[in-house]
């Protein structure tokens, strides 16, 4: 399908990133890629790592349709035209866990893993650098790949990838790493269990390798399939792609990491509306970001949250004011009336900033973006897209955004129903919503 992209040349008034003696402009461009598929959220949820993807001045982007058949487009990053082809493999899009991933690795070829919630695993390689014919299913190790959920890829700077998912399932799972190496063209297994349930809980993470490429990963505990057990937020560090893992002290972790052993960065009890599953960055210095969202005890009301690595300390900064409230409990997918968060860290002008982006029904169901100076931590709060976008929540291109800066998010707008069910709503454009900060 021909895509067409319209520019709204938005010099806002009230600018994205702002302090009190200038503005800086925001312009937003949208690309539509095709239909999608709408009634639930299996297309815009966060935990796809990742819906776009880019290299060499190649973007990829991957969604299902109205048939359940996955989809891959590419097009060149300054061009509009959008190359779509329906691959010749399906998934269980009425489970909104059944996601897909892409990655690009470092020789160009695109590396996709889609549909699964505790099942085996499904994996294939483009046949071709920068192409989106798809190969046959292949296996990556073989072992630990029979009750596979949230398949995510990341790239270090060498091109190499990382491949991370959860073996076992909610309440009782462990955290598994592969290694992609580029000389061989071979997957490694890098940790068969590095964060272990002792077949009583799980851990939900969030990953990132930062510039130096360090991973950092942070995670709540869940003691069962009941989202309200998530509980703490951890974390840990490896400095060696994944051998050896130390926490934000540099104490060493004996593995498998343990609820016993973990470092509790920031206590949260059970109950206390805490989602699992959000983002987290680094600075250039490897100091982490953690977005998240829960109730603390004396709110009135959930709000997103924000905890950050300052030295050996952390420390913690609300971000919302949020008046509605809600009771995150019970089992499979909910129909959450905000988001989780994405956190970046953006040089704009002279000011680093944090920024977080989600959606929230206080707001409409808009995304909403929210911007904090890292010196004073004040957080202001705009509409980033002016439409309702249902259950959407923010995804985005984590290469380019490294790369160049620049902030592509996957926008469609869907439907969720509580737990594993639909709801009735017709096919929503697959769009790419870029933004371009003025300095």
């Amino acid at each position: 399908m021909k895509s067409f992209r319209y520019l709204i040349v938005l010099l806002l008034t009230i600018l994205l990133f702002s302090c009190e003696s200038s503005k800086e402009e925001l312009t937003v461009t949208v690309s539509n890629v095709g239909l999608g598929w709408a009634k639930t959220s299996v297309n815009a949820t966060i935990f796809r790592k990742n819906s776009i993807v880019s290299l060499n001045g190649y973007q990829f982007v991957a969604y299902y349709d109205t048939s359940a058949t996955v989809v891959l487009a590419k097009r060149k990053t300054n061009e509009d035209q959008w190359q779509v082809h329906r691959t010749k493999y399906k998934g269980n899009v009425n489970d909104a866990h059944n996601i897909i991933s892409i990655m690009v690795d470092g020789d160009g070829y695109l590396h996709m893993s889609w549909d699964h919630h505790n099942n085996a695993l499904n994996y294939c390689q483009s046949l071709e650098p920068f192409g989106i014919e798809m190969g046959g299913k292949e296996k990556m190790i073989g072992s630990n790949e029979q009750v596979v959920s949230y398949p995510e890829f990341y790239r270090f700077s060498n091109g190499d990838l990382l491949f991370a998912y959860r073996d076992g399932g909610s309440g009782n799972g462990n955290l598994v790493l592969n290694r992609y190496h580029l000389n061989s063209k071979s997957w490694e297994r890098i940790q068969s269990n590095l964060i272990d349930g002792e077949k009583k809980r799980n851990a939900y993470w969030q990953l990132f390798i930062n510039s130096k490429d360090e991973i950092l990963l942070s995670w709540v505990w869940r003691e069962s399939p009941d989202v309200a057990s998530n509980h703490d937020l951890c974390f840990a560090k490896s400095v060696d792609g994944g051998l050896h893992w130390v926490d934000s002290k540099a104490k060493v972790y004996q593995l498998p990491i343990r609820q016993n052993t973990a470092e509790v960065i920031f206590p949260i009890p059970q109950n206390s509306n805490l989602i699992n599953q959000t983002s987290m960055c680094s600075d250039e210095r490897g100091n982490a970001y953690i977005a998240t969202y829960f109730k603390l005890k004396d709110d009135s009301s959930t709000q997103f949250h924000l905890i950050y690595q300052h030295g050996l300390n952390w420390k913690h900064s609300t971000i919302s004011d949020r008046a509605d409230d809600f009771n995150l409990s019970g089992m499979g997918t909910r129909r959450i009336p905000i988001s989780r968060p994405q956190v970046l860290l953006g040089t704009v002008g002279e000011e680093q900033k944090v920024i977080v982006i989600y959606r929230d029904a206080d707001w409409a169901d808009a995304a909403c973006i929210s911007t904090a100076n890292l010196l004073d931590m004040k957080w202001e709060t705009r509409f980033l897209s002016p439409q309702p976008l249902g259950a959407w929540e923010p995804s985005f291109d984590t290469e380019l955004w490294k790369t160049d800066k620049k902030l592509n998010l996957f926008i469609q707008k869907v439907g969720q129903g509580q737990g594993e069910t639909t709801v009735e709503m017709e096919p929503q454009m697959v769009s790419i919503l870029e933004l371009d900060f003025e300095d």
